[in-house]
């Protein structure tokens, strides 16, 4: 990759760690890279920045980030759109392609497999983004924990009532990081 022009990344996603974490490692790797958390900021970054490259995830608090696609596409044509989402499905995949997305990858992610998608130099094949086989129990616990969360606006009281766990359970659960699923060679 060419350090010198430093292609520019606009990483959106509402979680501002998630955000700050990849900023940092795609930064290491010689991007030039601004953050946006709603449609709205990065609709006026997509303009300002004029990016190669976008993140975008699926969720963005109340918004959705499919419908986001059109739009950067109509304010920088020849965006190479890389969707993430923590909730992989053979649909959603579908429509994310269907719209404008170049690829598409299941959370958890790190910044290299960002870097070959965005570059079309991913060594994989569809059969990695939606595995066959089903992601192991805990990971889906994780993910509906995640979800329930996040409908309860970080509400960790209001979360465990609706999943019926008491409040310390559910807050031991939380510290524990997400299950990886075991890649194959």
């Amino acid at each position: 990759m060419n350090t010198e022009t430093r292609d520019r990344i606009l990483l959106i996603d509402d979680d501002t760690t998630f955000v700050h974490v990849l900023s940092r490692a795609l930064s290491a790797r010689g991007f030039e890279v601004r953050g946006a958390t709603d449609g709205a900021s990065a609709l006026t970054a997509c303009v300002e920045m004029a990016p190669k490259y976008a993140v975008l995830d699926l969720k963005l608090g109340s918004e959705n980030g499919l419908g986001l696609i059109p739009q950067l596409l109509a304010a920088r044509p020849g965006l190479r759109i890389l969707l993430l989402t923590g909730y992989a499905s053979i649909a959603t995949a579908v429509e994310a392609i269907k719209r404008g997305a170049h690829d598409y990858l299941a959370k958890p992610v790190d910044a290299d497999q960002v870097v070959q998608a965005l570059l079309g130099e991913a060594k994989h094949t569809d059969a990695e983004h939606l595995p066959d086989a089903p992601p192991p129990l805990k990971r889906l616990e994780w993910e509906h924990i995640q979800r329930v969360l996040a409908d309860c606006d970080g509400n960790i009281s209001e979360a465990a009532r609706r999943l019926g766990l008491h409040r310390r359970t559910l807050q031991r659960k939380l510290a524990k990081r997400p299950v990886r699923e075991a890649r194959s060679p």
